[in-house]
Parts: C-alpha cells; sequence; structure tokens
C-alpha cells in the first residue's frame, strides 16, 4: 500500500508543469552556487537572512560539450530550500506584498507572450522583492524533439525580449512542461544561459506536493506559478517550508 501512495504522489506531481508532461530524468544536481548581481535588476538584496545574499556560495556544473548542465536540485547540508515561479499568465496584485512581506527571493520563469503589455508590473517585482529573472521561451512550447532552431529562437528571443523591456537579461533558464532533449541543452548554452533548472516539489491549489517523502528536505527547488491560486500557492509554501524548518534564499546565489 505504502508503495501505491508513493506512486500516486510522484504522478500528481508530474502534472504540475502546465502540462500532463512530467520533467525528463536527466538532470544532475549542483554540489555547489550562481552569483545573484546581474541575474536580476536592482541590486543585491541586504543580508537580511542566513548569509550575505546575492554573493556566491555554490556553482552549478560548467557547460560541457556545448550543452548546459541540467539542475533538479541544489546539495547542501543547510536547512535551505529554493521557490520557483513560471510563466506570468495572471499578474495577482497581491503578488508583491506577498512577496516583500515573507522575503522568498524566487526565480521567475517568465515567458515573454505572458510579459508583454505587463512589464512595469513584473519589474517592479524584480526591483523590490529580490528575485531573480529566468528564462523560460517566448511562447511556452514542448520543446523536446523540435529542431534546434526552433528552440534557439524561442530562448533566445525571450532573453533579448527581457534585456530590452525589462532592463535584464536572464542566464537560468527552464523548459516548458520540464521537456528537453539535447537540442534544447544545446540551444540554452548558444542563447547565454548557464543553467537549465528543474524541480523537486510543485505547489498547486494551495497544496505543497512533492515527488519524494512527505515534506520539504534542504536544496528542494519547489515550482509554482502565476495563477488565480497565487495568494494559496505562495502562502502554503511558506507555511511548508516553516513548518519544515527550512529558509527559503535565492537559487541564483547556488548556481555561480
Amino acid at each position: 500500500m505504502k508503495r501505491v501512495v508513493a506512486g500516486l504522489a510522484a504522478a500528481v506531481l508530474a502534472l504540475t508543469a502546465c502540462s500532463t508532461h512530467g520533467p525528463d530524468e536527466r538532470p544532475v544536481e549542483s554540489s555547489q552556487p550562481n552569483p545573484a548581481p546581474g541575474s536580476g535588476p536592482g541590486p543585491a538584496v541586504a543580508a537580511a537572512g542566513p548569509y550575505p545574499f546575492g554573493t556566491v556560495q555554490q556553482k552549478a556544473p560548467a557547460i560541457a560539450n556545448g550543452e548546459v548542465p541540467l539542475v533538479r536540485r541544489i546539495t547542501t547540508d543547510k536547512p535551505y530550500v529554493f521557490l520557483t515561479m513560471d510563466d506570468g499568465a495572471v499578474q495577482d496584485p497581491d503578488a508583491l506584498k506577498l512577496m516583500q512581506q515573507n522575503a522568498t527571493h524566487p526565480v521567475l520563469f517568465l515567458n515573454q507572450k505572458y510579459v508583454k503589455g505587463h512589464e512595469a508590473y513584473f519589474k517592479q517585482i524584480l526591483d523590490a522583492t529580490g528575485a531573480t529573472l529566468g528564462d523560460h521561451t517566448v511562447n511556452h512550447p514542448n520543446l523536446k524533439g523540435k529542431p534546434l532552431e526552433f528552440q534557439r529562437k524561442e530562448i533566445c528571443d525571450d532573453a533579448d525580449d527581457f534585456q530590452r523591456d525589462l532592463g535584464v537579461r536572464p542566464s537560468i533558464f527552464r523548459p516548458p512542461f520540464g521537456n528537453y532533449d539535447q537540442n534544447t541543452l544545446r540551444a540554452a548554452a548558444a542563447c547565454g544561459m548557464r543553467v537549465a533548472v528543474l524541480w523537486t516539489a510543485a505547489v498547486n491549489d494551495g497544496v505543497v506536493q512533492f515527488q519524494a517523502g512527505d515534506k520539504l528536505k534542504p536544496g528542494d527547488i519547489v515550482l509554482m506559478h502565476f495563477r488565480k491560486t497565487f495568494k494559496e500557492d505562495y502562502t502554503a509554501f511558506v507555511e511548508r517550508a516553516k513548518k519544515d524548518g527550512l529558509t527559503p534564499v535565492p537559487l541564483a546565489d547556488f548556481l555561480g
């Protein structure tokens, strides 16, 4: 029975990345980090946490054979957890206030098709919360199996548009739906990305879902979205992290 329950939990989590498809299973763990300065607009966040935020704590694996490394979680013995927010489809008016109140320092993996026309909304969040900007493609297609040039255009154009409209060019990438192939990793490297990021837990409809176990663990990367349930999802993450004794810190600091 325990195996059946665990299997059902994993199946539910596989539905979380805006699709019925779960992420491919070939990521590597980061053994150490990523410089926040330059990953997002504005000055580095003040040292209000366990270390001076905006300073490199660990580094992701290096680009090899023209392909960015793929990271699912961070290897750490410290009680840190990492929040990421995808897409940008719903611009919740309370998102800025919530993030300022709780200081979660998320990575925003945004699609240009959702940011367009709402640049001021996302720029304010980036400038005022210590969030990092990430690349999630222009139109959120399933990249797996697509030609290299198609993938390159989706990733590069997203980064180019953000550099023009938000004043910063992202260097951290997340493939839509968590689906990727060798062309994806090559295209990301060609577009100036340093790393591709998946996840180990997700929040949907106010519930934190785990790929393994029944709690968040140090080094977990958590996925949520800009959806109608933003407030419920964000609050669920904050409360779960607190319950599990974890502190949200900038993922960018651990991918340098």
